[in-house]
């Protein structure tokens, strides 16, 4: 079922500069209509934003993509997931051959999202608590990918990132952000590279914005 719309979608992100060859591989094999609303789910290839409830989206297929690939992963990678909304990232990391955790706030996305990993046979490490507070007892992680804005980087996510490894993270104000890509050169040494222009919805948190 909609295998020439992820057809489609593959040569989208192509043609927008994804080279990664497992991201692509990723991207074809995971069923993205089945972890957005069924009202909607006909438009699931689109290569845009959409919403999944309680204020949340699940992400552009294009900035998964690209978020996925600035990671430069190995299989076998662990990898910590700050917001796991739809549960398609972490899929796609999954289908990557990745050990993924990952942390939800909203307790009734959490219990929806768990339950399709189950349905769908995904083998996730999964926990409804503050994300920016990361999740310490599986540190130190390979990579750390932060699927919400936030006004600065959270420092528990930098204690928790391995050395050699790389986090992923939206940083700015709430209508628009810069993403950063972290290297942990040493214990409190990043390279970091910025790539502008990206919108996410707001990192509720500790390290995070209030919430309202």
């Amino acid at each position: 079922m909609f295998e020439k719309e992820r057809e489609a979608l593959v040569e989208t992100l192509i043609q927008k500069g994804i080279k990664d060859r497992e991201v692509l591989k990723a991207v074809l094999s995971v069923e993205r209509h089945l972890f957005v609303p069924g009202a909607i789910a006909s438009h699931a290839y689109k290569d845009t934003a959409m919403p999944i409830g309680y204020g949340q989206t699940i992400s552009q297929p294009y900035t998964v993509a690209f978020m996925t690939q600035a990671l430069n992963l190995k299989p076998g990678s662990k990898i910590l997931e700050i917001g796991t909304g739809s549960g398609y990232q972490a899929a796609i990391l999954v289908k990557m051959g990745m050990k993924v955790y990952t942390i939800e706030r909203n307790d009734k996305i959490y219990a929806t999202t768990l339950k399709l990993f189950e349905n769908m046979g995904l083998r996730v490490a999964a926990r409804c608590s503050e994300g920016t507070i990361g999740w310490d007892e599986f540190a130190p992680y390979d990579g750390i990918i932060v699927t919400a804005g936030g006004p600065t980087i959270p420092n528990n996510l930098k204690k928790q990132l391995a050395i050699n490894g790389r986090m992923v993270i939206p940083v700015g104000d709430k209508s628009g952000q810069t993403l950063y890509i972290l290297t942990k050169i040493a214990e409190n040494d990043f390279q970091i590279e910025e790539e502008p222009n990206f919108a996410f919805v707001p990192l509720i948190g500790r390290e995070g914005w209030k919430e309202t």
